[in-house]
C-alpha cells in the first residue's frame, strides 16, 4: 500500500464500492486516511439504572423479561421491551422505532449490553431509547474507548466503513515529516503520522487533541506558506492600464433610492482608487449581513463596462448567482445602462451556453455573473478587468487565482459576509487590503431575538409561524441533522462541537419536515432541503422558496450563504446549542433582509442545569456581526474541543479559527520564520491544503 493506491485495491472494496467513496471525492489511501471523523462515540462502562442520567446516552446490563405487541402511532411502529439491570435488579423499559423485528433477537431471557438514551419521568419510571445491543464480551473489548463516526454516503455501511478504516490507519506508509524534530518538539507538536492515525481511533482524551491541533496546525501553516509566497512573488503588481473614473457611477450613486451609508462610499471610494490607481487591486470587502456589498460589486462591475472592459462576478451557488442577475439586469434596465450582463452557471447549456461564451469571448457581453463554470478551460474573456468573488469564504485561494488568471494582472475583489475579529483577519487576509462595511442601511429594521428551552417554546414558535404564514410572509426551520440512518445514528451537517459532549437530543430534517406536515392545516407548502440532494434538485427548492411556492423550508445549514428570500421573515433553529455563535449569525442573516419586521427564533435542548447556552445570550443583545465574532472569540476560547466538525471555513477541514486562534498564531509566526529563512520553501510530497470541499 502506498498513498497513491486506489480504494478498489483495498481488501473488502471493489469497483462498486469504490463508487460510493467517490461521491465524497475519495480516491487514493491518502483520500481515506484524510478524511476525519465528524464525531465520536464514547463508550463508557456499564452503569446501575440508579445511576444514570436523564437525558443522556449510556450503557446498562440487562435481562429481558417481556415484551409489548409491536403498535403504531403516527407513521411510526414501536414496540416496548421490558427488563431488570442484571446486578442491581432495578426494572427499565426499551423503546425501539421501526423494528418490530427486534423481538426475534431478543427473546426473554436475554443478556445484553444496551446502550442509548436514558429517560426518567416524574413517576420515578425508566425507559432506554432505541438503544444499540451488544454480547457482554463484544461490549467489554469497546469499552473505554472512541469509536469514529463519518458523515457517509447512502449505500455505505458505517461498520465497513470504520473497518477499512482501521486497515488503512495500520498499513498506511511513513510519510516524511514538513516539520524537523527540533521545530517539533518546540511548538509542542505530535508527529505526522501518528496524528493521522490517532485522529480516527485515539486511546483516549489527550490524545485526540492533541492529533487535532497537529493536523489543525498543519492546515493553517500550508495556507499561510501559500498566501504569503503569492503575496511575495507578487508584490504590489503596477496596475498598467488604470481605468477612468466615469460619470456613469456617480450618476447611479445620486440616483438610487436609498443613500449609501458613510461606511459604503468610504468602500467605494477605495475600490475606485485602486481600479483608477498606479497598483493592481487585491481587496477583501467585509461586511455583515445586509451591510450592502453586492450594490457595492455592481459598482464596481459598472465602472469596468463604462471603461470599455469585462468584469466577472463569481457566486458559490447558482440560486444567488440567479439573484445578482435578476438584480443587476434590473438595475441596468431602471437606469438605463447601456451594459450586456450574461449569466453562467452550470444550468445553462447547448446553444445558450455557446452564445454566451462567443460574447465573453468577443467582448459584447461586459458584465458576466456565474458560479466555478467562469473558471473552466472554455470560458475566455476578451478583455477580463475586474474579478468579484462573492462569500469570500467560500473559496480558496486557488479558486480565486483561477478565475484572475482569466486575464493579465487582473484586480480582485474578495467579499465576505464573515465577520473575523481583526487580530485574526490581518493573519488570514495578509494578502489582501481591506475595506469594512461597519453601518447598516437605515431602512433595515433590525431582527427581534429570542432563546428558549426546546420543551417551553417549541409549540407557541410553531403558532407563530403560522400566523406569518397567514400573513403571506415565509419562514425558515433550521436543523442540525438530515436524517435518521439505519444505525440509527444523526446525519448531519450542524458544527456539533459545541454540543454538551453528553447530549445525544438532535432534530433532523426528514422527521421534522414530517412533523410540520402533520401539525399544520392542509394546504401549508412545507419542504425539505439538505445537502445529501442532488445540486439541481437543491437548486429547485431553494428557486421554488424565493419565488414564494414554499411557505416553510426545513433545512440544514446549506441555506446559510446563497439565498435571498426577502419576504421570509422567521427563523426557528432547532438544537441551537449545536451551533458556532458565528454560524448562527450566519444563518440569522437569511432573514432580515426586506422590509417587514423579522424575528429569529433559537430553541435549545436543557443540558444538566437547565440553563441557557451564554453565546444565545449574545445573540439576544447584538445584532453586529464585528462584535459577535469578538464573543465568539472569547466564549470558545483557544483549544476547546467538543467533537470533530469539518468548517468549511477558507477550505480547511479540521481548522476553526475562532477556535483555534492560538494555534493559528502559532503557525503564522513559524510560516514567518520558514520563509525568512527559505522563501522557497515547498511542503513535501506536494502537500498543501485541500479545497475540494468547498
Amino acid at each position: 500500500m502506498n498513498e497513491n493506491t486506489g480504494l478498489s485495491g483495498l481488501k473488502g472494496i471493489g469497483e462498486k464500492t469504490a463508487a460510493l467513496y467517490e461521491k465524497r471525492g475519495l480516491f487514493t489511501v491518502r483520500d481515506l486516511i484524510r478524511y476525519y471523523p465528524r464525531d465520536y462515540e464514547f463508550y463508557g462502562s456499564p452503569v446501575a439504572v440508579s445511576e444514570a442520567q436523564d437525558g443522556k446516552k449510556a450503557a446498562f446490563l440487562l435481562k429481558i423479561t417481556g415484551a409489548s405487541r409491536p403498535f403504531r402511532t403516527g407513521r411510526t411502529v414501536m414496540i416496548h421491551l421490558y427488563a431488570a439491570d442484571v446486578n442491581s435488579g432495578e426494572t427499565l423499559r426499551i423503546t425501539y422505532f421501526n423494528m418490530p423485528y427486534i423481538r426475534k433477537s431478543l427473546p426473554d431471557g436475554t443478556v445484553r449490553v444496551f446502550r442509548g438514551i436514558f429517560r426518567r419521568f416524574k413517576n420515578g419510571s425508566a425507559v432506554l431509547e432505541q438503544p444499540a445491543a451488544f454480547r457482554a464480551e463484544e461490549y467489554e473489548s469497546m469499552a473505554q474507548s472512541y469509536l469514529p463516526k463519518y458523515s457517509l454516503p447512502q449505500g455505505l455501511s458505517a461498520k465497513t466503513f470504520v473497518k477499512i478504516m482501521k486497515q488503512v490507519c495500520r498499513d498506511y506508509p511513513y510519510v516524511e515529516d514538513d516539520l524537523p524534530e527540533e521545530d517539533r518538539t518546540f511548538l509542542d507538536l505530535d508527529p505526522e503520522n501518528e496524528a493521522v492515525r490517532a485522529i480516527h481511533f485515539p486511546r483516549d482524551t489527550q490524545q485526540l487533541v492533541c492529533s487535532r491541533n497537529r493536523l489543525v496546525f498543519d492546515e493553517f501553516f500550508s495556507f499561510l506558506i501559500a498566501i504569503r509566497q503569492q503575496k511575495a512573488a507578487g508584490g504590489r503588481l503596477e496596475n498598467d492600464r488604470p481605468m477612468i473614473p466615469s460619470a456613469v457611477t456617480r450618476r447611479l450613486i445620486e440616483a438610487l433610492p436609498y443613500t449609501l451609508t458613510g461606511a459604503q462610499m468610504r468602500a467605494f471610494e477605495e475600490i475606485e482608487s485602486d481600479l483608477t490607481g498606479p497598483f493592481v487591486m487585491n481587496r477583501l470587502l467585509q461586511g455583515d449581513v445586509g451591510s450592502g456589498k453586492t450594490i457595492l460589486a455592481f459598482l464596481a462591475l459598472i465602472l469596468t463596462a463604462a471603461n470599455g472592459r469585462q468584469g466577472a462576478l463569481m457566486a458559490p451557488t447558482e440560486v444567488l448567482a440567479e439573484q445578482h442577475m435578476e438584480s443587476l439586469t434590473e438595475l441596468l434596465r431602471r437606469y438605463r445602462l447601456d451594459f450586456t450582463p450574461a449569466l453562467l452557471t452550470g444550468s445553462v447549456k447547448g446553444r445558450e451556453r455557446q452564445k454566451i461564451l462567443q460574447g465573453i469571448a468577443e467582448g459584447s457581453i461586459q458584465i458576466i455573473i456565474g458560479t466555478h463554470a467562469l473558471i473552466q478551460e472554455k470560458v475566455e474573456y476578451k478583455d477580463l478587468s475586474l474579478v468579484i468573488t462573492d462569500e469570500q469564504h467560500r473559496f480558496g485561494v486557488r479558486q480565486r487565482e483561477s478565475l484572475a488568471g482569466k486575464g493579465e494582472s487582473v484586480p480582485v475583489l474578495v467579499m465576505s459576509a464573515t465577520p473575523i475579529p481583526r487580530t485574526l483577519a490581518m493573519i488570514l487576509y495578509g494578502d489582501l487590503n481591506v475595506s469594512v462595511l461597519d453601518e447598516m442601511p437605515k431602512d433595515r429594521l433590525p431582527i427581534r431575538n429570542l432563546s428558549m428551552s426546546a420543551r417551553e417554546g417549541r409549540e407557541r414558535v410553531w403558532h407563530f409561524i403560522y400566523r406569518q404564514i397567514r400573513e403571506g410572509r415565509q419562514a425558515y426551520v433550521i436543523c442540525p441533522a438530515i436524517e435518521k440512518n439505519r444505525d440509527h445514528e444523526d446525519v448531519y451537517e450542524a458544527d456539533d462541537r459545541f454540543a454538551d459532549p453528553g447530549s445525544t437530543e438532535m432534530e433532523n430534517v426528514a422527521d421534522y419536515t414530517a412533523r410540520m406536515q402533520e401539525a399544520f392545516p392542509a394546504g401549508t407548502r412545507i419542504s425539505p432541503l439538505h445537502g445529501r440532494m442532488k445540486p439541481a434538485e437543491k437548486t429547485r427548492i431553494m428557486n421554488d422558496f424565493a419565488a414564494g411556492n414554499i411557505d416553510i423550508l426545513v433545512s440544514t445549514t446549506v441555506i446559510e450563504v446563497g439565498i435571498n428570500v426577502p419576504n421570509a421573515t422567521v427563523m426557528l433553529v432547532e438544537n441551537a446549542e449545536r451551533f458556532g455563535l458565528s454560524q448562527l449569525h450566519q444563518l440569522r442573516g437569511r432573514v432580515g433582509r426586506g422590509k417587514e419586521q423579522s424575528y429569529c427564533v433559537f430553541l435549545y435542548a436543557e443540558g444538566e442545569t437547565g440553563e441557557k447556552p451564554k453565546r444565545l445570550s449574545v445573540l439576544e443583545k447584538t445584532n453586529d456581526g464585528f462584535e459577535i465574532a469578538q464573543e465568539d472569540l472569547k466564549l470558545r476560547g483557544p483549544g476547546d474541543l467538543f467533537g470533530i466538525r469539518q468548517s468549511g471555513e477558507l477550505g480547511f477541514v479540521l481548522a476553526d479559527i475562532y477556535e483555534d486562534a492560538d494555534i493559528l498564531t502559532k503557525a503564522a509566526e513559524y510560516a514567518d520564520r520558514v520563509l525568512s529563512e527559505n522563501p522557497d520553501f515547498s511542503l513535501k510530497n506536494g502537500k498543501s491544503v485541500d479545497f475540494r470541499s468547498i
